[in-house]
């Protein structure tokens, strides 16, 4: 019969399987760009000098919207280059505060320069180091959110090319105040005037976009709402001393009924056009999120264009038009800041889905992320709450678990007549599986009782994972004495060495594999293990520490029932 470990440690081989093709099919091998031309198909001749000139044009509907070049006219202000080298210049920005985030807006443009998020250090040890979100001063960081209106070929338009102006520079949330609005006015000089204002809130990391428009010219014109996110990408390579590596970064989206990744470096996403009604598109990383929230029941145009070291992933709306003498107004949601699934779920639908706890296990992990924040409500601590929620895990599987710990226990109770009968038949296979056979079944014993049970648990284990290693509430939260961030490795290597040692005392514990070699495979797995967890977030640590001194409680426990059983069936 099987070992039931061995069948647990194939079915823990299958998984690494699964993921390594899955990392194969997510990072295969770059297909070579063309310089010069963009995913849609355009020739040299017609495409902008760089990704950053970009202009979606107006049309009738958001399907037929196509990019098109930067258009100048004498009446256009100047055009934004949009090099990735190009210096901002500190004269046309604004800045913004809020309770949580210390945004600069870049009047050349009218565009979000950079979003600093004021309660996220970049590292424990840098307090007023904030994570930034948006650069556009360096190449290789190169990372933009473009927004404005687009008009018909020709025609001069309030793009994310043009010059805004602004009657004040500096915009701060007073206290008491929930919401603070930073406007910005364009004109053609030929009637057609136009107010971009942000709207931020007292709290949250999603911003109001509106525009409100004014035709005082003589004839009707055509304009249609777009905003794109321009990042400079490179081909993903993963480490394992460094879990974030595992977090997909790029771009994404989700067209009312299901998320996306899409892969820059696959030739059919690079070219990813489509019209999409309630959805919303994203530029992702770990922990962190920019996105776009066209309005509901709106047909926009989703393209990716993707060019050298860049892409560029777009919204455009269907073109409105806007008579003589009347005002119209354009909206829409972004979203900068945290994965923080309350605040993405209000923002946008199914914006949560950007939390990448995996297309198959989150039905599972965010039950469990529910849980799990449940509980810090009350604690106040994650790392009890991690100890806690991972003891009602258990809990739940007591009964199944409990099969398990009775076929273990009851083998370890016949191992000294288990091994009695593999010296008696060393030398014959089918004389030692029927007298094992029969050894079984006179002691009433399934070797592979407690398989099943096991295996049961292991994608709920799998999903807490996730969620401990994709949650950014887990990210610098402190737990105890010198653990005082649960997503970086365990700076003492403690809980390591518990784990391990904890891990070596369940083999001790639990009956010995009948194979020799395979009982000396399994006395290195410890370390193995050990070893491995080493560079683990200590979140992740202390999760399977706990779990495995639990079952060693259980297992024990276990052992003492059988054992008296069976004393009192001799006597």
């Amino acid at each position: 019969m099987p070992n039931i470990r061995l069948l647990l440690w194939g079915a823990f081989a299958f998984l690494l399987y699964m993921n390594y093709q899955a990392w194969v099919r997510d990072y295969e091998t770059p297909t070579p760009a063309i310089k010069g031309t963009t995913g849609t198909g355009s020739t040299p001749s017609a495409a902008p000098d760089t990704l950053g000139d970009t202009v979606p044009q107006a049309n009738s509907s958001a399907a037929s919207a196509v990019p098109a070049p930067a258009t100048s006219s004498p009446a256009a202000p100047p055009a934004l280059e949009g090099k990735a080298d190009s210096k901002v210049d500190s004269s046309q920005l604004l800045n913004v505060k809020t309770d949580v985030l210390d945004a600069s807006i870049n009047l050349k443009g009218g565009e979000l320069d950079q979003v600093e998020l004021l309660q996220y250090p970049r590292r424990k040890d840098t307090p007023n180091d904030p994570v930034a979100l948006f650069n556009h001063d360096d190449e290789a960081s190169l990372y933009v959110l473009q927004s404005g209106l687009t008009g018909g070929a020709g025609e001069s338009a309030p793009t994310h090319l043009a010059m805004w102006t602004a009657e004040q520079k500096s915009f701060v949330l007073e206290n008491g105040a929930e919401e603070l609005r930073v406007p910005m006015t364009w004109t053609d000089g030929q009637g057609l005037s136009v107010t971009k204002t942000f709207v931020f809130r007292r709290g949250w990391y999603s911003i109001d976009l509106i525009y409100d428009v004014k035709n005082d010219g003589a004839s009707p014109r055509k304009l249609a709402a777009y905003s794109q996110f321009l990042r400079h990408w490179e081909h993903a390579s993963r480490s394992y001393f460094d879990v974030e590596t595992y977090s997909f970064k790029g771009p994404a989206i989700y067209d009312g009924t299901k998320y996306r990744d899409l892969k820059v470096e696959n030739a059919e996403d690079s070219r990813f056009s489509e019209t999409v009604t309630n959805g919303w598109l994203a530029s992702t990383q770990h922990h962190f999120v920019a996105a776009i929230v066209p309005p509901a029941d709106e047909p926009f145009k989703y393209q990716m264009q993707v060019r050298d070291q860049q892409y560029l992933l777009s919204a455009t709306g269907p073109a409105t038009e806007v008579p003589p003498g009347a005002t119209v107004q354009f909206r829409e949601k972004l979203f900068a800041g945290p994965k923080l699934q309350s605040q993405l779920t209000a923002t946008g639908p199914r914006l949560d889905l950007t939390v990448d706890y995996g297309t198959y296990l989150s039905v599972l992990a965010k039950p469990l992320f529910l849980l799990l924040k449940w509980v810090h409500g009350i604690i106040g601590n994650w790392g009890w709450s991690i100890i806690i929620v991972t003891a009602l895990i258990k809990l739940c599987f007591y009964p199944l678990s409990q099969a398990s710990g009775r076929s273990m226990a009851k083998m370890r109770a016949v191992a000294p007549r288990l091994k009695q009968i593999q010296e008696t038949y060393k030398d014959d296979r089918e004389k030692l599986g029927r007298a094992m056979m029969e050894l079984y079944k006179r002691e009433k014993i399934n070797p592979l009782a407690g398989c099943l049970p096991m295996l049961v648990q292991i994608p709920f284990f799998i999903s807490f994972y996730w969620v401990l290693l994709e949650s950014v509430e887990m990210r610098q939260a402190p737990f105890m004495l010198w653990i005082n961030d649960l997503s970086s490795k365990d700076p003492y290597f403690v809980l390591p060495l518990l784990m391990g040692g904890a891990m070596f005392a369940q083999f001790k514990l639990n009956p010995a594999p009948p194979d020799p070699m395979q009982a000396k495979i399994m006395q290195f797995m410890p370390l193995v293990m050990t070893a491995m967890m080493a560079w683990f977030p200590s979140g992740l640590v202390l999760y399977w520490l706990t779990n495995t001194v639990l079952s060693i409680a259980q297992q024990y426990r276990v052992n003492q029932v059988v054992e008296a059983e069976a004393a009192k069936l001799r006597s």
